[in-house]
């Protein structure tokens, strides 16, 4: 029997990444966790069954909070962790995971939902976000970084890709090849309610900050004068609430529960993605439910909606593109049960046969 180490940047909320290495707790009940930080009130089933080893940084202030501020000491904090008893490593990264010391024999298979976006594609979206302490360590740290990055990558003897958008990414950084994975998606959670027709509104959700641009969506409504609820916390918040301000048609609903959520899908005429994501759930879950989205057509989004099937692109990440979108959207009739049966597409059972396959356990 292989012994199994399965390896999460940090533990502290439970989000699509953290969902994923679930689903490696599930595959491999009886794996050791190694995290940097872990929270056990916000990340418990199914972590709380496994024996979890935390790095240095976890006994460091607000590590359990906000991990990622001690980013420039995890290459570090991984090195000393000792990975010597296991057969197979399984690491899941956007974060740093995957600069672990490999022992002799041992397999690594990094999971990777990204690149680290703060250090590569992304830096400019993220520094211009970032507070004056933030800045002045992004540039400070940023080309080493970059440097453990590519060194870390050698680590790994195979890269899975959570998309084809991270493929790509992943073969142009660390030249590498890579096996696409998608993440799972809980169709079985996220279904129809037993509702009424759906109200007059658009969803958008989400954390509201500035690389989800959910100020695109904003705008683009109230130029329409369409209703629009907007869930979800983030730095932005204030600023969209003083654009909005005195607009009965915006709501920010805040963070929302996941029955919250379903229901606020389900009531929904659309849901309006406007952020560059990797993959992203939202329009899957939003499908699932089978409501059609309105998605920037750049990224995991070309990949998860059917264009003219289960929702529509725009373009241009701009107030007139997304206009023109919502107009083109208005004008069609969508298929819910097509929509519905396109999001299972994504379902559980096919991440985890995929899972099997590619680490060799049918």
């Amino acid at each position: 029997m292989k012994k199994v180490a399965l390896i999460h940047y940090w533990l502290t909320n439970m989000r699509g990444g953290e969902n994923v290495t679930a689903e490696f707790c599930k595959l491999f009940p009886d794996a050791d966790v190694f995290t940097h930080a872990w929270n056990p009130d916000k990340v418990k089933e199914p972590f709380n069954t496994h024996k979890i080893t935390e790095s240095f940084i976890a006994h460091l202030p607000l590590a359990r909070e906000k991990c990622q501020i001690y980013l420039p000491l995890m290459p570090a904090a991984l090195s000393k962790l000792d990975f010597s008893p296991y057969d197979l490593i399984l690491s899941n990264e956007s974060g740093p995971s995957k600069g672990i010391r490999k022992p002799a024999g041992a397999r690594h298979v990094c999971y990777c939902n990204t690149p680290m976006r703060y250090v590569w594609d992304m830096f400019d979206d993220y520094y211009r976000a970032a507070g004056i302490g933030g800045k002045i360590a992004m540039r400070i740290f940023k080309n080493y970084m970059r440097r453990y990055d590519l060194k870390s990558a050698e680590n790994v003897d195979q890269f899975l890709a959570n998309s084809n958008f991270v493929a790509e990414r992943i073969k142009r950084i660390y030249g590498r090849d890579s096996i696409v994975v998608y993440p799972p998606v809980d169709t079985d959670y996220f279904v129809p309610e037993n509702t009424d027709e759906p109200k007059d509104y658009y969803l958008a959700a989400g954390q509201l900050i500035s690389y989800k641009r959910p100020e695109l969506a904003l705008r683009a409504c109230m130029k329409m004068r369409r209703k629009l609820v907007l869930v979800g916390v983030g730095p932005m918040v204030e600023q969209l609430k003083k654009e909005a301000a005195g607009n009965p048609d915006i709501i920010f609903a805040g963070r929302a529960t996941r029955p919250q959520l379903r229901k606020y899908y389900a009531e929904a005429k659309g849901l309006i993605f406007p952020g560059i994501e990797d993959f992203g759930i939202v329009p899957l879950e939003s499908q699932s439910v089978g409501v059609p989205v309105i998605a920037l057509g750049i990224g995991g989004a070309l990949e998860t909606v059917s264009a003219g099937k289960t929702g529509v692109f725009f373009p241009e990440p701009t107030v007139e593109s997304l206009c023109h979108a919502i107009e083109e959207f208005e004008s069609m009739r969508f298929d819910k049960t097509a929509i519905m049966n396109h999001a299972r597409n994504f379902h559980r059972d096919v991440f985890v046969k995929k899972m099997r396959h590619v680490l060799g356990m049918n």
